[in-house]
C-alpha cells in the first residue's frame, strides 16, 4: 500500500512539470504572460513558434503516457489505474510547481487515456480532428472530442469506473475551457491555423 501510495505522489508531481512554461522560459518568456495565460501547448504554439509547441505536445503527453504504462504494468486494477490517470491529470491542470496554475489537461489526458482506454480516444481524436480541421477552433474540437469519451466508453461496454472517471475529467476539462467558451459566445476566440507558413 505504501508503495501504491508514493507511486501516485510521483504521478502528480510528473504531471506537475510545467513543461510549456520550461520551453517558453527557455525564449526568456513567461507563457503565463502572453497569448491567453494558458501553460500549454496552444499558446506555446501561437506566440513562441511550431517547433516549441510539438516539444510542448510531446512532453507533456509523454508525461501521462509514461507513469499510466508503468502503473499498468505493476498492478492489474482498475481502481487503482483510475487514481493513478486522475492524479496524473490533476497535476497538469493544477501544479504544484506552478501555484496550482496549470494548463487545460488535454495532452497529459491523451498520454493517459492512450493506455487505458485506447478505442475511445481514438474515436475523440477523430472527432477532434474533423472539427478543428472544419472550425480551425482548437477549443471546440477539444470540448467535443472530450464530451465523447464517456459516451462511447459507455456503449462500448467499458467498466463503470472508466466511464466515471471519463466523464469527470470532461467535466474538469470543459471547466478549464471556461474562457475559451466567454470567447467563443462573444465570437472573439481566436482560431489556429497550423498549415499556416
Amino acid at each position: 500500500m505504501f508503495i501504491k501510495v508514493v507511486y501516485v505522489v510521483f504521478t502528480y508531481l510528473c504531471g506537475s512539470i510545467p513543461f510549456a512554461y520550461i520551453i517558453a522560459k527557455g525564449k526568456n518568456i513567461d507563457i503565463r504572460n502572453v497569448g491567453s495565460g494558458n501553460v500549454g501547448t496552444t499558446n506555446v504554439l501561437r506566440c513562441i513558434g511550431k517547433k516549441a509547441g510539438a516539444i510542448t505536445l510531446v512532453t507533456d503527453i509523454l508525461k501521462g503516457f509514461l507513469p499510466m504504462y508503468f502503473a499498468t504494468l505493476m498492478y492489474d486494477s482498475i481502481s487503482y489505474n483510475v487514481i493513478v490517470a486522475t492524479f496524473a491529470i490533476l497535476g497538469q491542470m493544477f501544479p504544484i510547481f506552478l501555484n496550482f496554475h496549470g494548463g487545460k489537461g488535454v495532452a497529459i489526458g491523451f498520454g493517459v487515456f492512450s493506455v487505458i482506454m485506447t478505442f475511445p480516444l481514438f474515436i475523440a481524436f477523430s472527432i477532434f480532428f474533423i472539427i478543428f480541421m472544419i472550425s480551425k477552433y482548437v477549443s471546440v474540437g477539444v470540448i467535443c472530442a472530450t464530451i465523447s469519451i464517456p459516451i462511447i466508453s459507455y456503449y462500448l461496454g467499458y467498466d463503470v469506473k472508466y466511464v466515471i472517471f471519463s466523464f469527470i475529467i470532461a467535466v474538469l476539462i470543459i471547466y478549464k475551457h471556461k474562457s475559451n467558451i466567454n470567447r467563443l459566445t462573444k465570437g472573439i476566440e481566436n482560431k489556429l491555423e497550423v498549415f499556416k507558413k
